[in-house]
């Protein structure tokens, strides 16, 4: 005859209205959940763990990715929590499946998920704003102005150049045009080399005060061939002419 053993069993309810306390080792049953619990000798029902069943009925999100925990309730506690990426993180055989910047490619362009964006090349003209230059190297362009009369005006686009000035042996003036007519900005800076035997003046135009310490202040003169000198704006209608002057 095949010896069968009985555990105490009744309902979830049952058992937690009685509330016993089970002798140490007794074993006692819910009927209608199939969960057990082991008896201490000293605690009341309502009081022990479960015993794991062995059979997992739920999965419930916890604070652990790396590794599960299967508890006494047959729940597995598993993380999902993704990194923050707030600090230093390595990412190894991970999909970002909306990057910040696809490329960046030669021409000059960075691509993004909405759209592209091109960087200054820096090879044609560029407007730089609120910029801060460092280590600048400063390319001034030579001109050789042509005397038709004797006589030659800045042009806007002489500011920052060297003019090569050559009238043959004849002498010649160069004159200052007024802001109005001409707006450098203050600061602006051209140099004037002669080049040839005929004597340059530099002068204002009517409204231009001149400075130098020439002969003649208001109109000073080149001293001779090879000789230089720079005008300098530093007022609206105000120049400085330095350099080898008479």
């Amino acid at each position: 005859m095949t010896a069968r053993m009985q555990q105490r069993r009744d309902t979830a309810a049952n058992w937690t209205s009685a509330n016993p306390t089970l002798a140490a080792g007794e074993i006692g049953i819910e009927t209608d959940t199939q969960k057990m619990k082991v008896g201490t000798g000293s605690t009341a029902w309502s009081s022990l763990a479960y015993t794991a069943t062995g059979t997992v009925t739920s999965i419930t999100a916890g604070t652990g990715l790396s590794g599960g925990t299967i508890t006494s309730t047959g729940t597995i506690a598993i993380d999902s929590t993704v990194a923050t990426l707030t600090g230093s993180q390595t990412l190894t055989n991970k999909t970002l499946t909306t990057p910040v910047i696809s490329s960046i490619s030669n021409s000059g362009t960075v691509t993004i998920p909405t759209g592209t964006v091109t960087l200054a090349t820096l090879t044609g003209t560029e407007t730089l704003t609120n910029k801060t230059l460092t280590n600048v190297i400063y390319t001034q362009a030579l001109l050789t102005p042509t005397f038709t009369t004797n006589a030659y005006t800045f042009v806007l686009g002489d500011q920052g150049d060297i003019l090569l000035a050559s009238n043959g042996s004849t002498a010649g003036t160069i004159t200052i045009p007024t802001h109005a007519s001409v707006a450098f900005p203050i600061g602006t800076q051209i140099t004037v080399i002669q080049t040839a035997s005929g004597q340059l003046t530099i002068q204002g135009a009517g409204g231009v005060t001149v400075n130098s310490t020439g002969a003649t202040s208001t109109a000073p003169k080149l001293r001779a061939i090879n000789s230089s000198a720079t005008c300098i704006k530093s007022g609206t209608d105000t120049w400085y002419v330095v350099g080898d002057i008479s």
